[in-house]
C-alpha cells in the first residue's frame, strides 16, 4: 500500500529526501503489519499520514527538540509518536515502550528497516523503566493523574530545552477534570494551531512540566 505523504511535507518543508522516504517505508510497514497484529484501527489505515504520522508531529510543533534531547514514548503501540519524531531528530535519542510483545516485535523491525540508530524498542511497563528522560511522550494512554503516577520519577534535570522538562501528551476532550487531579499547572496547545483540518478539533498537546523532587 502506497501512502500520499504530501500532507507532512506541507508542513515540514524542511524533511530531507532521506526523511521523507523513512516516513513513507514506515507508514508501508505499519500497514502490513496491522495485517497481523492490531496496531492501529484497521478501517483506519488509509488516514494513517494524517491521524497518526501528523498526529504525532504535532509534538514537533510544540517544542524543537535540541540534540542529545533523550524521549521515553510511553504505550507506543505501532510505534505513535516515537518513531516519527525519531525520523525528524535523527540527534536525539529515543526509547519506546509497550505492555504488549507483538507490538514491539512490530515497532522493533520498524526500526531495524528503517536504519533508525536512534531509537530502541522493548516490551515494558513505564513503572518498571529505571533509565530518566528529557520528556516523556504519549498518545492518550490512560487518565493523566494515573499516567504522570507512573513516570514522575523518569524526569531528569535541569532542562536542556526551551520548553521546561516533562510530560508531552497528546489527547483530546476537556481535561479540567483530570487537571484538578494534580499538583502541576499544564499547557495546552490546540492542535489546530498547528495544522488546520476538523480531526483535530478539540485536540492537544499537553505539557506537563515535572519539577525535580526536593527533601526537606
Amino acid at each position: 500500500m502506497e501512502f500520499d505523504l504530501q500532507i507532512v511535507n506541507r508542513y515540514f518543508p524542511d524533511l530531507t529526501e532521506a526523511q521523507t522516504q523513512q516516513l513513507s517505508k514506515f507508514s508501508e510497514l505499519i500497514a502490513d503489519w496491522n495485517q497481523r497484529v492490531n496496531l492501529i484501527s484497521r478501517n483506519d489505515i488509509q488516514n494513517l499520514p494524517l491521524r497518526h504520522i501528523l498526529h504525532s508531529l504535532a509534538i514537533a510543533k510544540t517544542v524543537d527538540f535540541h540534540p542529545g534531547t533523550r524521549i521515553l514514548d510511553v504505550g507506543t503501540g505501532g510505534g505513535f509518536p516515537g518513531i516519527p519524531l525519531a525520523i525528524i531528530y535523527p540527534e536525539c535519542q529515543f526509547q519506546l515502550i509497550d505492555s504488549v510483545g507483538k507490538k514491539i516485535k512490530a515497532v522493533s523491525n520498524c526500526i531495524e528497516s528503517l536504519d533508525l540508530g536512534n531509537a530502541v524498542a522493548h516490551q515494558a511497563r513505564a513503572e518498571t523503566v529505571r533509565d530518566t528522560f528529557d520528556f516523556i511522550v504519549a498518545r492518550a494512554v490512560t487518565q493523566l493523574p494515573k499516567f504522570l503516577g507512573w513516570i514522575r520519577d523518569r524526569v531528569r534535570h535541569p532542562s536542556a530545552n526551551a520548553m521546561a522538562n516533562g510530560l508531552l501528551y497528546l489527547k483530546g476532550g476537556d481535561l479540567s477534570e483530570e487537571f484538578s487531579e494534580f499538583p502541576e499547572t499544564p499547557t495546552l496547545y490546540p492542535i489546530v494551531d498547528y495544522f488546520e483540518y476538523p480531526e483535530f478539533d478539540n485536540k492537544f498537546v499537553v505539557h506537563v512540566p515535572i519539577a525535580l523532587k526536593t527533601t526537606s
